[in-house]
């Protein structure tokens, strides 16, 4: 095939892909595509690499510093003597270089711990913002598909409720029926489509977050395949976790950094008092082609010099005493915000602990409502039949049923994104921990009429 024909077929390709709707994606392959889009994501990767450049660049205070330094001027002069004036022109040529090397400078060495503990500080910085990214995408993602859900259930809903609504009009019609139960037919039909325009409103609205998020556009998210939650994270005891919590989590890691920081800024400012040491060597070669001032011949000087330079600092108008209280300051700063970093974290720990266990019982509690309300719902149809039950009995149990179904599937997602935030309020949060509920998920099953609303299929 010509290289024409094979790039059209590409381009028909690429067309054909493009028109297809998004594939059904797990919650770890929507996590990838995010990590390569989210901007807020970039922007984090993109700070701890500054931030890691920025402790690298401390240590040239301890390591030599070497410069090349050259320059030509030419001098016209005149020279009077008491037999006369005369004028004297030449050139002169200069090259040299130089080196120095710290022998003794406290504030460098502290810069240098400073610049260590600096890129310790960016992977701290990247760790909580890849925690961050999976919890959104978690919440994105189960979102949408309790949107789905309930969009879902209140159409199930709108088709019970046409049904009834038709047959109140055949048994008003037929002289079986009043107006009032017609009418009460119609306006529960009625309040159903209100839902069902808001409940659709918010699915797009969800799909866009997603899709905003992941950089993809309908992206489906696969729903999981039976009522099964995933076993309880370990450690079950509260106390591990808070164990853990202050061990891993990178909130804390980065403020005892800022603490130690601060402390080498102190180093830093206590140094100022202190003399510093450097060694120098230098090499430089000077020429005059036309000899100097003081001779007319023609002139090369090669010199070499190796020396210890030392400086004291006597008197600087107390700043180094103002900036030694200052840094001190600073550092009953950063230890109390590392106070504030453990009790947040230690807070946020328990909360995500506890309303992980409170939300394993509710999906728990509901399963049995929801059982209860089918036993209901069939109750009444068969009291319906035989004519001891109405057919607003019927429609009430129906949406009882719904209802319930809704916050079951809304508990189990809450369950599901629970384990995540609870492994972000520890600190040991990754995409490992996307596995055990990728694992619970299945592609969806498109229903008839369903291909064109993504996530609508189960």
């Amino acid at each position: 095939m010509r290289p024409v024909a094979l790039r059209a077929v590409a381009l028909a390709a690429a067309a054909a892909a493009l028109a297809l709707p998004a594939a059904a994606q797990n919650l770890g392959s929507l996590y990838d595509a995010a990590r390569g889009f989210d901007a807020t994501y970039q922007a984090a990767r993109a700070q701890a690499e500054a931030t890691t450049a920025r402790g690298a660049q401390a240590r040239a205070g301890i390591l030599p510093q070497v410069g090349v330094a050259a320059s030509a001027s030419r001098t016209d002069s005149e020279i009077r003597t008491p037999a006369g004036t005369g004028p004297r022109d030449f050139s002169t040529t200069q090259v040299g270089v130089q080196a120095t090397q710290a022998l003794y400078r406290p504030a460098n060495w502290a810069a240098y711990r400073q610049g260590q503990r600096q890129a310790e500080l960016a992977l701290a910085q990247l760790q909580l913002a890849e925690q961050d990214l999976i919890v959104r995408v978690g919440q994105a993602y189960f979102d949408l598909l309790a949107a789905d859900d309930n969009l879902r259930l209140i159409r199930a809903q709108k088709a019970a409720v046409a049904e009834q609504r038709d047959t109140a009009q055949r048994n008003f019609d037929l002289g079986n029926a009043t107006v009032t139960d017609q009418r009460e037919a119609q306006a529960r039909y009625d309040l159903v489509v209100a839902q069902e325009i808001a409940a659709d409103n918010d699915r797009q609205v969800r799909q866009v977050a997603l899709d905003q998020l992941v950089g993809r556009t309908g992206a489906r998210p696969w729903a999981p395949a039976d009522a099964q939650l995933p076993p309880p994270a370990a450690p079950a005891d509260l106390g591990a976790w808070l164990a853990q919590a202050e061990d891993a989590h990178p909130a804390i890691a980065q403020a005892r950094i800022g603490l130690d920081l601060a402390r080498l800024e102190t180093d830093k400012a206590r140094a100022g008092h202190l003399p510093t040491v450097d060694a120098t060597l230098s090499y430089g070669v000077n020429r005059n082609p036309q000899g100097t001032l003081t001779t007319t011949t023609r002139t090369t000087v090669d010199a070499a010099q190796a020396g210890v330079q030392l400086n004291l600092p006597l008197f600087a108008g107390f700043a180094v005493q103002n900036r030694v209280r200052e840094t001190l300051a600073l550092e009953d700063q950063a230890a109390a915000q590392l106070d504030g970093a453990r009790r947040s974290v230690a807070q946020a720990t328990r909360t995500a602990w506890l309303g992980l266990a409170s939300g394993r019982s509710r999906v728990s509690a509901l399963a049995a409502a929801e059982a209860s309300s089918r036993s209901a719902l069939e109750a009444t149809q068969l009291g319906y039949q035989v004519g001891v039950r109405v057919g607003l009995d019927v429609l009430n149990a129906q949406a009882q049923l719904y209802q319930t179904e809704r916050d079951l599937a809304a508990a189990r997602y809450a369950v599901l994104l629970g384990e995540l935030r609870l492994r972000q309020a520890a600190g040991t949060l990754d995409a490992e921990a996307l596995r055990p509920i990728d694992a619970l998920l299945a592609p969806p099953v498109l229903e008839a009429g369903a291909a064109a609303t993504p996530g609508l299929a189960r």
